[in-house]
């Protein structure tokens, strides 16, 4: 099992490309089953969670091709194009889902496409407090009847799906996401109450326009959808992902260097570019395509912040701004609001010397002058890049093992840190 060797000590200094938004390709790849034309996207991230999902969608019959590389033929980054003309299977079994939560975003498409659905509930996760029951209840509201048997959720509809109002409960990216894509092709108007804000929301919904489908407000609290036959074929490209964005601007500003994040614009950065500012970051516009970020102070300040839905601080980048205030000049407090059991990096901070002190949602952080380098275990995507940010400024080296976690969602991660000067090796 791969692991990655980090010498710290090493201030930054170079250029990082900005992959596609791993957490907008996934629905935007689950888009494809709307239509029986063709979906081409473009900046499609090279992950681990891609190929999972390119598993499952192969699964139900669509086929997937690569075409094209970075700035083909005017394209930029990885180029798919997906052809669900022959979806012969509206079944997503247990191995492939339970990689993945998001594979629980096939179920809108293929009731709004084929009328039915039976899908793995993801992970194995139990209906209640997890966010999957938004999806159901949504569902529902459109007219589908749901089953829940044998840890699978068996979906179907007579005729259409119906447009509805639909309120939800609490925020959620993922029901949102599921709810737009399935209202595109149902009968009438859809009108989507509490939905998630996030720049995800705005691509899908840009996409979905692109394949024909009528929506509005797409960014707001309220979405509007009115209901076609049928989509058609499409491009889109891939928005930059934020939070791989803002992962290279604590390792900036953790090792007190500069890092130029190419392929974005700053406003990509809302829900958590405030905090990192008042941290001592500095975000600088070079040019269209470019960031450039820095750190102004001599140590970084203490900031304290609470996770919320977008526009928010991200709950993804909850875990890289603990390690940041691990070295902070003072103490802060960091509250998680939108995940349950998201602290588990805090053990493994401690191992490398960080003082942090977990209750409950909330985590108090004193910042020390110096982490030292330790063997640490990656426990999920985010868990795992606050190590890896943790080990450039620790003394000594830090072994993280577990890499696995890092390929879900970061491409080649290893890679762009030593361009910018980081001495990291991949252990095998």
């Amino acid at each position: 099992m791969k692991k990655l060797l980090i010498r710290g000590g090493k201030k930054l200094d170079g250029i990082v490309e900005i992959a596609g938004a791993k957490n907008a390709a996934l629905p935007l790849m689950v888009a494809s089953i709307l239509t029986d034309e063709k979906l081409t996207l473009t900046n499609v991230p090279h992950v681990s969670d891609i190929a999972t999902m390119a598993n499952l969608l192969t699964s139900l019959g669509i086929e997937i091709s690569l075409d094209g590389s970075h700035e083909d033929g005017g394209n930029h980054g990885r180029v798919l194009v997906f052809d669900a003309k022959n979806i012969s299977n509206p079944i997503a079994p247990y191995d492939l889902v339970r990689k993945m939560r998001a594979s629980i975003f096939i179920l809108g498409p293929l009731l709004a496409r084929l009328g039915t659905a039976k899908v793995s509930l993801p992970g194995g996760c139990a209906i209640g407090t997890r966010p999957v029951d938004l999806h159901l209840k949504a569902m529902e509201k459109l007219g589908a009847k749901i089953e829940l048997e044998g840890g699978y959720v068996n979906a179907h509809v007579d005729g259409r799906l119906k447009g509805a109002e639909i309120h939800f409960e609490k925020v959620s990216v993922g029901a949102t996401e599921n709810t737009m894509m399935a209202a595109t092709l149902a009968q009438g108007e859809t009108i989507l109450y509490n939905a998630a804000c996030e720049p995800e929301i705005i691509d899908l919904a840009k996409c979905l326009t692109a394949m024909g489908a009528k929506i509005e407000g797409a960014g707001t609290p309220r979405i509007v959808i009115q209901g076609v036959e049928k989509l058609h074929a499409a491009k889109h490209q891939i928005i930059a992902d934020r939070i791989e964005a803002g992962t290279y601007a604590v390792a900036a500003g953790i090792t007190g260097g500069r890092i130029v994040l190419q392929g974005l614009d700053l406003w990509i950065l809302t829900g958590f570019r405030e905090e990192l500012e008042k941290a001592g970051l500095s975000f600088k516009q070079i040019t269209p395509n470019e960031v450039e970020v820095t750190r102004t102070a001599d140590r970084v300040q203490p900031v304290s912040i609470s996770t919320h839905p977008y526009p928010g601080f991200a709950t993804d980048m909850q875990a890289q701004f603990m390690s940041l205030m691990a070295i902070a000049d003072g103490a802060s407090t960091i509250e998680e609001n939108i995940f349950e059991n998201r602290f588990m990096h805090v053990l493994e901070l401690v191992r490398m010397g960080a003082n942090i002190e977990a209750h409950g949602n909330l985590s108090v952080v004193k910042g020390v002058a110096k982490l030292t380098g330790a063997e640490v275990m990656a426990t999920d995507l985010r868990a795992s890049v606050s190590l890896v940010l943790a080990g450039l400024v620790a003394d000594g080296e830090t072994v993280i093992n577990r890499l696995y976690h890092l390929e879900r969602g970061y491409e080649r991660l290893a890679e762009k840190l030593i361009a910018c000067g980081a001495d990291i090796k991949i252990l095998y």
